[in-house]
């Protein structure tokens, strides 16, 4: 399933927004598993791990309305967090966690910057309110830009 296309489907957007969903688990797991382990993160970097973690559960809610609206399944947030849990060590050092998670916002943004686009180059009509899925898209993308801003702007300032 390419994003360099238009999306054809209520099959392949359902997928798609499912890949959305895992994304936002995985960032969601990652940002716990920093909190939680980093004993020494400065409260600003706590803070913004949590509201990170908050705001992909967020994502993930919307997300899965969505789906759900296109009669498909999403994979259980518990198995995305045991595989983050077996495959991934969190690195507790404070740039470390900062870059992990700018990445992840960066990645997330992209996702859905080119989602969006494979979405409005598509002529299909989708078995869901094409305003409701681009305007759920487009906010998400959003806040994941504006997570990117945040985490720079505290990278900045520790420098």
């Amino acid at each position: 399933m390419s994003l360099q296309r238009p999306v054809g489907s209520d099959h392949q957007l359902a997928r798609l927004l499912q890949i959305g969903v895992v994304l936002e688990e995985v960032v969601e797991a990652r940002a716990e598993k920093h909190a939680s382990v980093s004993e020494d993160l400065d409260p600003a970097i706590v803070d913004l791990l949590e509201d990170a973690a908050t705001e992909s559960a967020r994502h993930r809610t919307e997300l899965e309305a969505l789906i759900a609206e296109l009669d498909a399944e999403t994979v259980p947030f518990d198995e995305i967090k045991r595989l983050v849990e077996a495959q991934y060590e969190a690195d507790e050092e404070f740039d470390g966690v900062l870059y992990d998670q700018l990445c992840n916002e960066e990645t997330a943004y992209k996702f859905y910057d080119d989602l969006l686009g494979a979405i409005e180059s598509s002529d299909t009509e989708f078995g869901i309110d094409h305003e409701q899925l681009v305007a759920t898209l487009e906010r998400i993308r959003a806040e994941e830009a504006e997570g990117a801003e945040e985490v720079t702007a505290l990278m900045e300032d520790r420098e």
